[in-house]
């Protein structure tokens, strides 16, 4: 009777497992363990929204494991000892589970792999996160990319979708003593800040396929044109889902190219919608191949000229009115609301508050990386990396620095009527559209309105973050 452990990290789903699915094929007993070793993941520990997240997510792959004979085993300390004490009590001669790609967990899982397989124990990895490895896809030369749309144009030409992997239907799990309670983790905050995440989602893999659906039914037909503007439920909100592992690259890019082909039932504009959300998709892979190759990022420019950029030293208060949205700016608001309420923030909106932190502000873009960190229940390492140095400037494929987002501009174009800034900015809820993304250009709107003035002039900070661009480019 053979017994081996899968080692659950974030791929918290039973659908499209494959470290679970190649286990139960070869073994008797499967163990199913998660080890809380959040140290290990330093200088990126998990932050309070991803945490929140994780401990709903477990409580639900618990729950689906025990409704097919199964039981999560929870564990805190150090993985390769915890690993080696389940694998001593329960005579396991085998080991499985699914690749991770940032580069504390590349370094801790290479370890305990060869330390293991040393050992005498078989050892199992598996793709369950992406839709092409980091290593897979590289240039003429043999180099990673470093602009997305080639990159793209070379996954897409080589992708084809594998049917999911079904869930199991029934397992035996050794019993193990020792484990603990999900409760003793901590992962929930002490002061109860968490009522709007609750509100928001539903952390488990079937609220990952109830959004995905709604998606479809929804939103997918109008997703090109409607993905940018933050009022309406435009995009699949699916990005904590892919984070946490409660759903696939591969089930959604299954799931997406079926409907592409039904063209005679989607129509031409809905099948090219399909093609910009695996797009969306691709661009998630290309943040881990990115960091994969590069693994400075995470702390450091990839472009080293901006090693030498002027930002402004750290203002403390300054950082605090972005991250509780009182900039006096109300798109930023909007976001940084939206984002302290729910735990997440609309695409084209972070890039307008990364904006305005970098470019306005001119504060550096780790300070904004470690607030979204903290805040985002999506908070990807890769992600976040690419989208903080992207808009700063200082990344792969990034927009031009002197690319300064408008919020103005930005905010009359993708919230036109004003319907995000009224809903996270209650007290513009009576403006008009007229004013409502520049009140302070009312003047007699602006002294009756219990809102701040602008902290920053958007003109004069445009000017002062251009020429520190050419201070940069002249240091060099």
């Amino acid at each position: 009777m053979s017994t081996a452990i899968v080692w659950f990290r974030r791929d918290l789903r039973l659908t499209d497992n494959p470290a679970l699915d190649a286990a139960l094929q070869a073994h008797t007993r499967v163990l199913p363990v998660y080890i809380d070793a959040p140290e290990e993941e330093a200088p990126w520990p998990p932050g309070a929204a991803s945490r929140w997240w994780l401990h709903h997510a477990l409580q639900s792959l618990d729950a689906d494991l025990r409704r097919i004979g199964g039981s999560l085993q929870l564990c805190r300390g150090a993985s390769l000892q915890v690993l080696e004490h389940l694998l001593a009590m329960t005579n396991a001669d085998a080991l499985y589970w699914n690749r991770l790609y940032d580069p504390a967990t590349v370094t801790r899982d290479k370890q305990v792999k060869q330390t293991l397989q040393d050992r005498g124990i078989s050892v199992h990895s598996y793709n369950a996160a992406l839709l092409c490895e980091p290593w897979m896809i590289a240039t003429q030369q043999g180099d990673p990319y470093r602009v997305f749309t080639p990159y793209w144009r070379k996954l897409r030409a080589g992708l084809e979708p594998r049917p999911p992997l079904p869930p199991p239907a029934r397992m035996v799990t050794p019993a193990v003593a020792g484990g603990l309670s999900l409760g003793e983790l901590g992962l929930l905050p002490d002061v109860a800040w968490d009522v709007g995440l609750r509100d928001a989602w539903a952390p488990t893999e079937s609220g990952a396929w109830q959004e995905a659906e709604r998606f479809i039914e929804d939103a997918l037909a109008g997703y090109a044109d409607q993905r940018n503007l933050p009022a309406i439920a435009g995009t699949s909100r699916l990005s904590p889902y892919l984070h946490f592992g409660q759903i696939s690259p591969a089930q959604l890019a299954w799931r997406f190219e079926d409907l592409a082909r039904e063209i005679s039932v989607l129509r031409k504009p809905a099948s090219e919608a399909v093609e910009s959300y695996l797009r969306e998709l691709g661009w998630r892979d290309f943040s881990h191949h990115l960091l994969f190759h590069f693994p400075h990022i995470a702390q450091r420019n990839l472009n080293p000229q901006f090693d030498h950029f002027p930002w402004k030293r750290a203002n403390a208060a300054a950082l605090r009115r972005w991250q509780q949205g009182q900039t006096g700016i109300p798109i930023v608001d909007a976001g940084m609301r939206e984002l302290w309420n729910t735990g997440w923030m609309h695409n084209r909106v972070r890039m307008v508050v990364a904006s305005f932190l970098t470019k306005n502000m001119r504060q550096h873009w780790l300070h904004g990386a470690r607030w979204f960190w903290d805040t985002l229940v999506d908070a990807d390492l890769p992600n976040n990396t690419q989208g903080w140095q992207w808009t700063a400037g200082s990344g792969a494929d990034a927009a031009p620095y002197f690319r300064i987002f408008n919020p103005v501009s930005q905010g009359e174009r993708f919230d036109a009527e004003g319907h995000y800034v009224r809903r996270w900015v209650p007290q513009l809820a009576g403006v008009e559209a007229k004013w409502i993304h520049k009140p302070w250009r009312n003047a007699l709107l602006a002294r009756q309105l219990d809102y701040p003035a602008p902290m920053v002039d958007l003109q004069v900070s445009r000017e002062e973050a251009l020429a520190a661009y050419q201070q940069m480019r002249a240091a060099i």
